[in-house]
């Protein structure tokens, strides 16, 4: 399988190419969905190195002692003495580390890997021991931003960014699918003579580089673009500069010129911008903006007035029989804008006793496996997680019986194990209330606000949200399960308000999501967030919707390992206030705040209580 026989992607083999050239390019990331031959072009890129140059693939179980290195146990144990294990950062000095799927990485695991590439040595201190080795080399890596995307700052790490559009031709699909075959679709010879040439290119262009030197005028013109993109920090100028080096090389010139500079632009600033291009604006035709609600449009006004008198007390007293009557009162559909964000006080959870693989920023939760902080020995635990400190104290003892004429006798029984513990992620589920009366007084517009405040908390934890919305007659997931903030920002926009209030389908759907979810990440914790007056109108079944809500909220509060929260959009200072919010609150056993104090210290009281 060839390199420069892989379909199209040249900006992606440029960057890798360059890398190749110039180790001190920064590496690249690749950005795009699933099934674009993002891994596939990565793992070709080897065929290009010299000989003697390593490609080691970071696995995503890695644990930090696989990782830096550590004490070999048996080994040590054995000869007396302490013997340091390798790790894989020091199997790949001088050469590359690929990530496939760098989002689920462990983020202390990204971390220290990001660490040791910026310093270029490799500082291992553990169990008494200290080593320092060199361990230069260079990141690639790959990821879907749909699922995750990675905080700006570990963006600036990488020298350079690809971004993969969609497949959309049979043609180039299908010469995708014959080259992940090469049994049966056999490459051409040509293809790898090509990729021969190519690399005595690359040997070549590095032998360029010592006596490169710079036109007139190129440091103004990468200086210029930087402040173009309006960078943070000067990481953009230095991996520009090697980027359009190391493209001069390649093109056999002796000097840098602007020409170097444009061409590897995109490569190394597209993924520092500080401000993103806008996105497509829809047609105008598609464009629709709020309607006043029914209470200030005059012409609405009668019709209101007359359904608040035949139905006292608001939408929450319709029943199917009366929908004929009061769909006329109710609001026009309409997307209203998102108010402004504002920052929440941290929550805190509830701690258990389930081990948990998974990692973020929130929740403390005992490690199962060698991830995370040891705060404790026990007799039982991870083969191989040896807690020396203990083992020696239990030993101690009975050394004098045991006759160990100065060296330390260890029997099996001896033997402890480290308790681990670390922070891992949730997943935040926001069920929103879409029906017309969230029309009302533009509460839609501080909901949103709301919800994206929640959502910028979830994301800086490094937590997943899904988001269901509940209006008319059903419940819908807008938003599956995803770690993307622009994403679920993108939904909120877009999300419309109208239509009756079907608050059981909203919880009918959370329920059977956390309960898939749960089956599918064993472990997994929830926060159900429900956003709502509590103004059921609308039914699944024949019951009542009061009735309904009440047997869907008992099923809810048997879920393991989930926390809920209701938040209460009812206008309290209108005369008439029902507190529907509250009585769900009650019957989930969830913490129960109002809009206003979401922002205020109050929540924090709410949440420490319970969490």
């Amino acid at each position: 399988m060839s390199f420069s026989g892989f379909v199209g992607r040249d900006d992606a083999k440029l960057a890798l190419v360059l890398n190749a050239i110039d180790r001190r390019c920064g590496g690249v990331l690749f950005l795009g969905e699933k099934g674009c031959g993002k891994s596939t072009l990565a793992r070709r890129f080897r065929r290009l190195l010299p000989r003697g140059i390593p490609f080691v693939e970071l696995p995503l179980n890695a644990t930090e002692e696989g990782l830096m290195g550590g004490i070999d146990l048996e080994k040590t144990i054995r000869e007396g003495r302490r013997c340091f294990q390798p790790g894989i950062l020091s199997r790949a000095h001088d050469g590359f580390v690929y990530i496939d799927d760098i989002h689920l990485l462990p983020v202390e695991i990204l971390a220290l890997t990001l660490n040791v590439q910026g310093r270029g040595e490799n500082l291992v201190e553990k169990e008494g021991l200290t080593l320092r080795h060199a361990a230069e080399f260079q990141l690639l890596a790959s990821m879907d931003p749909a699922e995750n995307f990675l905080p700006p700052h570990l963006l600036d790490c990488f020298g350079m960014a690809v971004v993969w559009g969609k497949i959309t031709e049979a043609a180039q699909r299908a010469a995708i699918v014959r080259q992940a075959m090469p049994d049966l679709f056999p490459e051409s010879p040509e293809a790898g003579r090509r990729d021969r040439v190519l690399a005595e290119r690359i040997g070549v262009a590095r032998s360029r580089l010592a006596g490169m030197k710079i036109s007139a005028g190129v440091e103004d013109c990468m200086a210029g673009k930087c402040l173009e993109s309006r960078m943070a920090g000067h990481r953009g100028d230095v991996f520009l500069f090697y980027a359009a080096r190391a493209h001069a090389a390649l093109m056999g010139k002796d000097r840098v010129e602007p020409a170097d500079v444009d061409a590897v632009t995109p490569l190394v600033l597209n993924h520092r911008r500080r401000q993103l291009p806008p996105e497509n604006e829809p047609e105008q035709s598609e464009k629709r903006e709020p309607r006043p609600p029914p209470e200030n449009n005059p012409k609405d006004q009668k019709s209101a007035a007359a359904d608040r008198q035949s139905h006292p007390g608001g939408d929450n007293q319709g029943d199917e029989k009366t929908l004929p009557e009061k769909r006329e009162s109710l609001p026009m559909e309409a997307v209203f804008e998102s108010g402004e964000p504002f920052p929440l006080r941290r929550f805190h959870y509830r701690r258990d006793r389930i081990k948990r693989g998974s990692s973020g920023r929130k929740i403390k939760s005992l490690s199962r496996d060698k991830r995370g902080r040891y705060i404790r020995s026990a007799e039982r635990g991870l083969d191989g997680d040896i807690a020396i400190d203990a083992t020696v104290r239990a030993a101690a003892p009975l050394q004098r019986l045991r006759g160990g004429d100065g060296r330390l006798v260890i029997r099996p029984g001896d033997i402890r194990y480290k308790r681990r513990e670390k922070k891992v992620s949730h997943l935040a589920i926001f069920v929103v209330d879409g029906s017309g009366s969230m029309g009302a007084q533009r509460r839609m517009v501080a909901t949103k606000g709301a919800i994206q405040s929640l959502l910028l908390d979830s994301y800086q934890k490094r937590d997943k949200v899904a988001m269901i919305v509940f209006r008319k007659d059903r419940a819908e997931l807008v938003l599956p399960p995803t770690s993307s903030a622009e994403l679920a920002s993108r939904c909120l926009r877009q999300m419309p308000v109208g239509g009756r209030t079907p608050l059981s389908a909203g919880l009918l759907a959370a329920h059977d999501l956390v309960r898939r979810m749960g089956r599918r990440e064993p472990g997994l914790r929830f926060l159900v967030a429900l956003i709502t007056d509590g103004r059921a109108n609308h039914c699944l079944g024949g019951a009542t919707p009061e009735k309904e809500v009440s047997k869907i909220a008992g099923l809810m509060r048997e879920l393991p390992s989930t926390e809920f929260l209701v938040v209460d959009t009812e206008n309290k200072a209108g005369l008439i206030r029902m507190g529907l919010a509250g009585r769900l609150a009650a019957q989930l056993a969830a913490d129960y705040c109002r809009m206003e104090e979401l922002e205020s210290d109050r929540l924090l009281a709410f949440v420490q209580s319970r969490w």
